[in-house]
C-alpha cells in the first residue's frame, strides 16, 4: 500500500483502543447494541456455524446464538483482547489477515472495518478465509454518523480560526458499499442501514464517550495540536443552539451501515443468462406481443 492510500493512522487507532480499555465497559452500550442486533440477524439464517472469525472483537459484547468455542476473536488491540475475556484471542490487523483460505464458515465484524486504509483489499481477505458458501455479517459506521457534531465542529473552526481541519474521521458511504462487496467476490450482497440516535447532557459528554469507545479521530491528515478552547466552546454553543431539545439534552447521530454477503457457491441461487427464458412474459401476462417498430393500436 502506498502511502497516498493512507487516510487512517493505523497506529493512532491501536493507542485509542489501548487506552479506552480499561474503563470501556463504561462506554461499551453502542458495541453491546450491534452485537445484539447482528444476532438477530444471524437468527434469520438456517444455518449452524461451527468456525467464526468475530473481526475487531475485543469489546467483548457477545453475540446471541454463537457457542463462544467456535469464535476466533481478532483485534489491533491486545488491551482489548485481555479484556474481553474470549477463548480465542488473536492479536491481528484487519488490513493483513493471518488466516488461510476456507478456514471459518461465518466471519462477523461489529464496528471494527471503517478504519481500514484499503476496505475492497480487506474484504477480499475475509471472502479468501471463508469457506464455500460461507457467510460475511459486518456492521460499520456510515457517513451520517455524528453529522451533528461535524457540522458544528467545521463552523466553530472556520469562525475562529479562518479555516477547517479533520476533526473527526470519514466514514463509509452507503451508496457504495454493495459495489465493494461485488468487487470482493461475496455472492448475493445486500446492504441496509439502521440509524441510532443516542442523546447528551451536551457536546462535552460525547465527546467523552467517544474517546471511551476508542472512536476518536485517527486521520492520518489530523492536526496534532490539541483543539482551541475557543473553537471547542463555540462549537458546544452551536450544538446547543442547533440541537437541544425541551430539556436541553443534545442528539447524536450514529449510521450502521450492514454489508452481508456469502462466499460463491454453486448451489446459490445465479441470475439467468439473458435469452435463456423459456416463457414469455406476453403468456405470463395474457397479452399480445408487439413486435420492435410496430405501434400499439386501440383494441377493436
Amino acid at each position: 500500500m502506498t502511502d497516498t492510500g493512507i487516510v487512517f493512522d493505523r497506529a493512532a487507532v491501536r493507542r485509542h483502543r489501548d487506552r479506552a480499555a480499561a474503563d470501556f465497559a463504561g462506554h461499551d452500550f453502542l458495541f453491546r447494541e450491534i452485537a445484539d442486533r447482528l444476532g438477530d440477524r444471524l437468527q434469520d439464517v438456517d444455518r449452524r456455524f461451527t468456525s467464526v472469525l468475530d473481526l475487531g472483537g475485543g469489546h467483548g459484547a457477545p453475540i446471541p446464538g454463537l457457542d463462544t468455542t467456535t469464535i476466533i476473536t481478532g483485534d489491533l488491540s491486545e488491551a482489548m483482547l485481555r479484556r474481553s475475556g474470549r477463548q480465542r484471542p488473536v492479536a491481528l490487523n484487519e488490513e493483513y489477515l493471518p488466516f488461510g483460505v476456507n478456514a471459518f464458515d461465518l466471519a462477523v465484524s461489529a464496528l471494527s472495518l471503517h478504519w481500514v486504509n484499503d476496505l475492497p483489499g480487506a474484504l477480499i481477505q475475509i471472502r479468501h478465509t471463508l469457506k464455500p458458501d460461507g457467510l460475511f455479517l459486518a456492521a460499520i459506521l456510515g457517513g451520517d454518523t455524528l453529522i451533528e457534531l461535524r457540522r458544528v465542529l467545521l463552523e466553530a473552526d472556520a469562525e475562529t480560526t479562518g479555516g477547517t481541519r479533520p476533526h473527526t474521521s470519514p466514514v463509509a458511504d452507503v451508496a457504495n458499499a454493495g459495489g465493494l462487496l461485488q468487487r470482493a467476490g461475496f455472492a448475493l450482497p445486500v446492504v441496509d442501514t439502521d440509524t441510532l440516535t443516542v442523546t447528551y447532557t451536551d457536546m462535552f459528554a460525547l465527546m467523552r464517550d467517544l474517546r471511551g469507545m476508542g472512536e476518536t479521530n485517527a486521520v492520518a491528515a489530523r492536526d496534532q495540536r490539541f483543539m482551541r478552547r475557543d473553537t471547542l466552546f463555540a462549537a458546544a454553543e452551536k450544538y446547543q443552539a442547533l440541537y437541544a431539545d425541551a430539556d436541553g439534552r443534545v442528539p447524536a447521530t450514529f449510521q450502521i451501515i450492514w454489508l452481508t454477503g456469502w462466499a460463491p457457491h454453486e448451489s446459490q441461487q445465479k441470475a439467468m443468462r439473458p435469452g435463456s427464458a423459456t416463457a414469455r412474459l406476453a403468456d405470463a401476462l395474457d397479452a399480445d406481443e408487439i413486435g420492435t417498430g410496430e405501434k400499439a393500436g386501440p383494441e377493436n
